[in-house]
């Protein structure tokens, strides 16, 4: 009889033994069981001011800064009741600030993905004269603080025509101060997208735009047919990373928005703090206005993780 000899005997490799493997599986077991431990005391150390904030808004004033200074803060114990959230109802229209923020923050989005992609595809896909000087100065946008061009952005916005309806017509105007799109309009085109757009565009190959070409396909019809459904990482990147700004404007709407009913949550945190401050209220309005936030967290977490991991790779 002629003895087979397996794949690792033919290349003159010793064969794993029981022995190797269990010790082998063993190691790697003990390194995912360090792994985990290291991430949740990771995630518990990020998790205390969210714990300590929902904590917080449970109790009194005066509990809240008695057990600042122990493990009782972060606990819920004494007093405990949704006072503070009834408060903050009655204190701020807490609804229209929570509608007026998802609105902006929806339509920047949105508008945003379509604005930025189209730039980054112009800027990837095409080839036209000084196409690398308008991405040189795109990307030099983003060594400019907002705050230094802010005031500038409020002259120019007071001066933009604008219709207004008045009585029942509609009448020309200047000045977009106090409405919904001097919140949404400046910030719909986005450097950093557009050059994550043009980045991950770039992976695509390019012959799937000639043999479109040949086809009789437009560029719109390769940008929507073609280049749209393969960047689906690059979307959901963008849109994690403009959510979170737009959902988190402060300085901007408190400029240029003096109507109450236009204004997003975070500026209704100012009214928590004009005469004494009330802590409890305030640790209950930032639990309400951080939901959101973690609702959509939590719902898209896969997605988020993915299109971040798909687009670091690709991009």
């Amino acid at each position: 009889m002629t003895a087979t000899l397996t794949p690792a005997a033919q290349a003159g490799t010793p064969a794993p033994t029981p022995h190797r493997e269990t010790s082998l599986s063993r190691r790697r077991r003990i390194g995912s069981v360090v792994y985990y431990i290291v991430m949740c005391a990771f995630g518990v150390v990020f998790l205390f001011p969210l714990v300590f904030m929902f904590v917080s808004s449970l109790k009194p004033d005066s509990q809240i800064l008695q057990d600042v200074d122990s493990p009782a803060a972060f606990l819920p114990v004494g007093d405990i009741s949704l006072d503070n959230y009834f408060g903050v109802f009655d204190r701020v229209p807490v609804w229209q600030f929570l509608f007026n923020s998802v609105l902006v923050t929806v339509l920047t989005v949105g508008l945003g993905l379509i604005v930025n992609s189209m730039a980054g595809f112009a800027l990837s896909r095409l080839r036209w004269k000084g196409r690398l000087v308008v991405m040189a100065l795109i990307i030099a946008t983003l060594i400019v603080p907002f705050e230094t061009i802010a005031v500038p952005m409020v002259y120019w916005v007071s001066q933009l025509p604008t219709l207004v309806f008045e009585g029942g017509m509609l009448k020309y105007d200047f000045g977009w101060l106090n409405t919904y799109q001097v919140q949404i309009v400046p910030f719909i085109a986005n450097a950093f997208s557009i050059f994550l757009f043009a980045q991950y565009f770039s992976t695509i190959p390019a012959s799937l735009d000639e043999a479109a070409r040949i086809d009789g396909a437009s560029w719109f019809g390769i940008y929507r047919r073609i280049i749209v459904p393969l960047s689906g990482p690059a979307f959901a990147t963008v849109a994690i990373l403009t959510f979170l700004p737009a959902w988190n404007q402060y300085l901007w709407p408190l400029m240029v928005v003096q109507k109450e009913g236009l204004r997003p949550v975070m500026v209704g945190m100012q009214y928590f703090f004009q005469l004494n401050t009330a802590w409890g209220e305030v640790m209950a309005y930032t639990s309400l206005i951080t939901l959101p936030v973690l609702i959509v967290f939590l719902v898209f977490q896969r997605a988020f993780v993915s299109s971040i991991a798909a687009s670091g790779v690709k991009g």
